[in-house]
């Protein structure tokens, strides 16, 4: 059986995540992150270091979920614009937990903060690394991606999704910016690509227009 420290970690993390998620980076307060995890404050400290290590902490495990998940979607037997329409459905889940705004809050910290800018842009590596094993496969199946490597193609979709997060978080919604839409749409273009790639590999002939 686990031992009293990862007794005390784990009820940290698990009332750090609830409260995070609800209360966002600024709202957070350690005191109550304590009380509900019936531990000292002392401990909070001890395991975590600070107010800002424990939400880093608490960031990475969720992150690396969320990664896992977004990893074992890609890697299914589907069109990739069928793939790619799933992660849009994964924006609005997201949102909606409250991660989104942990992660774009802890960006703007990151811009002051040397610290906080090293984890956060370990944790964003890590999606641009799974975008672009998506566009290299995408790329060894259906050919040259128009003039972009896979690593640009990579680079626009994560930034596309970045921004988009941190407008939707601002309130711009369909009257404004047609964000939510304006992400399926690139799912178009990819359906068009691939069946266009399918139609020229049937055939050997590359279809006019």
């Amino acid at each position: 059986m686990p031992g009293p420290a990862v007794d005390t970690r784990t009820s940290i993390m698990e009332a750090a995540r609830s409260r995070l998620l609800t209360e966002g980076y600024a709202g957070l307060s350690t005191r109550k992150v304590a009380e509900e995890a019936g531990v000292p404050l002392s401990q909070l400290h001890y395991h975590y270091g600070s107010k800002g290590g424990l939400i880093l902490a608490v960031l990475r495990e969720e992150n690396r979920r969320l990664l896992d998940r977004q990893s074992r979607m890609y890697a299914e037997a589907r069109p990739l614009w069928q793939r790619y329409a799933q992660a849009c459905d994964f924006l609005d889940d997201d949102l909606e937990s409250g991660y989104v705004r942990v992660l774009q809050e802890m960006i703007a910290a990151g811009w002051s903060n040397p610290e906080i800018g090293d984890a956060v842009r370990q944790l964003c590596s890590g999606w641009f690394q799974l975008l672009t094993e998506v566009a290299r496969d995408a790329e060894r199946r259906h050919g040259p991606l128009g003039p972009f490597t896979a690593d640009e193609v990579a680079a626009l979709v994560c930034n596309a999704f970045l921004g988009s997060e941190a407008l939707l978080l601002l309130d711009f919604e369909r009257a404004a910016m047609p964000i939510r839409s304006a992400l399926r749409r690139v799912g178009d273009v990819i359906r068009a690509l691939e069946e266009r790639s399918t139609e020229v590999n049937d055939s050997g002939v590359p279809p006019e227009g």
